[in-house]
């Protein structure tokens, strides 16, 4: 009894040890291919020994941060405890994500822009419009067009399903401020977000999913296609459409995923199947194809993927109104670094997409660009300056940067972009 008992202990104590030594072994002869994690993740770098870095304790604090971000099996831990987390105590652990009923998951700012908790307030959206009114009205003058286009939002969409203790009382909304003073002004613009949510139970195929943040592919195929036909109507013209014979019915996948694959959980979460329609476009023989520049937050990047440019003579993507794509896959191109007036000359469409969550910063620095590079004030280049000038005195404050980076690795862009972007902002306020 006692040799069985001494054994059991040894056992246990082996298993224990391997336990342990698990992570080394891993990260020394990676036993497993496991699957890494998705989101913002930056590595940090490994620190550099010196003896100034030794006594001062820089260089133990570094060490720490790395072997923290990089002992082996890491993703696999973290899977483990996201997914104890999640299917235990229905908790995300992903920045800002929430699980409703029967497991729909949404990023608080749609939720607060359902209800309106994020309204910026009557005055500053007529600032806007009226903004927009005149950059519209211009445009026409030059035979160039402006349209808004307000995508579809995952709030609006599926309220049914938010989290009980989320729930308050519905108060007025960006949305429904925009939608309004649009029509009033008549200024051109499609309210996808309000088509979809009357489209819900009717549409053949799904137009959002459960488990992403993003209009479904299908739902793309739709707002891009409705996109090129009020293209066609405003400037009178017969452009190439596209158009699908077949439609793949499968579970969801990549971007419908995004905010599950966020949440670095072990298992595939199981969902209702989505459509994938084969996307063909027609010939462009006798069509007319104008430049368009698009500037979106990341609801374009769906129609922008499956090759919309197609339709189009040029066709430029400005993301947030920082990167320029399709240029920054290859070297990275930043709005502020083009001239505007160039860029107006060389479109015929100007599209600003936003869904609900992202308009308390509509247009993102774009629309005051626009209106006063249209009234004739050369302010960009002032512009420019003040934010070289902003970026290199935060550069300079320790504090500031470590802000900066750590937003950067929240929204997953480099800390360069982040810091023009917060410069950016700064600035536009400043002079607001």
């Amino acid at each position: 009894m006692q040799k069985k008992e001494s054994y059991i202990k040894k056992m246990l104590l082996l298993l224990l040890l391997l336990l342990l030594s698990f992570p080394y072994i891993q990260k020394t002869i990676h036993l497993f291919d496991l699957k890494p994690l998705k989101g913002a993740i930056i590595i940090p770098e490994e620190s550099k020994w010196s003896i100034e870095s030794w006594f001062l304790g820089t260089y133990q604090e570094q060490q720490e941060k790395y072997i923290n971000e990089t002992f082996g099996a890491r993703s696999l831990f973290i899977r483990i405890n996201n997914q104890i987390a999640f299917s235990l105590f229905k908790k995300a652990k992903a920045n800002g994500v929430l699980i409703g009923k029967e497991n729909y998951l949404y990023e608080e700012a749609y939720i607060k822009a359902y209800y309106g908790t994020d309204f910026v307030g009557e005055d500053s959206i007529t600032h806007i419009m009226q903004r927009l009114k005149f950059i519209q009205d211009t445009l026409h003058k030059l035979n160039k067009n402006l349209i808004l286009a307000f995508a579809a939002g995952k709030g609006t969409f599926y309220p049914e399903y938010f989290p009980e203790n989320r729930k308050t009382k519905k108060g007025k909304t960006n949305h429904q401020t925009y939608i309004k003073l649009a029509k009033q002004l008549a200024i051109d613009h499609i309210d996808f977000n309000t088509y979809f949510a009357q489209q819900k139970n009717k549409s053949k195929y799904p137009l959002y999913t459960q488990y992403g943040i993003h209009w479904s592919y299908y739902g793309s195929c739709i707002a891009a296609d409705s996109l090129i036909r009020f293209m066609e109507k405003k400037r009178n013209i017969d452009m190439p459409n596209l158009f699908w014979n077949k439609v793949e019915i499968c579970q969801p996948k990549d971007g419908e995923y995004d905010v599950a694959d966020g949440m670095n959980i072990l298992f595939k979460l199981k969902s209702f199947d989505m459509a994938w329609p084969e996307v063909q476009f027609q010939s462009d023989s006798g069509k007319i194809k104008p430049s368009v520049l698009v500037v979106s937050d990341s609801y374009y990047w769906g129609i922008f993927n499956f090759g919309i440019s197609k339709v189009f003579d040029k066709s430029h993507f400005w993301y947030y109104n920082r990167q320029i794509y399709p240029d920054s896959y290859i070297k990275p191109l930043d709005a502020s670094e083009v001239n505007l007036q160039e860029e107006i000359s060389k479109h015929d469409v100007f599209i600003i997409m936003a869904t609900e969550a992202t308009l308390p910063t509509f247009g993102w620095g774009f629309i005051e660009n626009m209106y006063y590079t249209l009234k004739g004030e050369n302010t960009q280049k002032k512009f420019k300056e003040d934010i070289e000038a902003l970026k290199k005195r935060i550069k300079a404050d320790e504090k500031w940067m470590r802000v900066i980076e750590e937003k950067a690795k929240k929204n997953n862009i480099s800390v360069d972009s982040m810091l023009a972007s917060d410069a950016k902002w700064v600035i536009q306020n400043i002079k607001k």
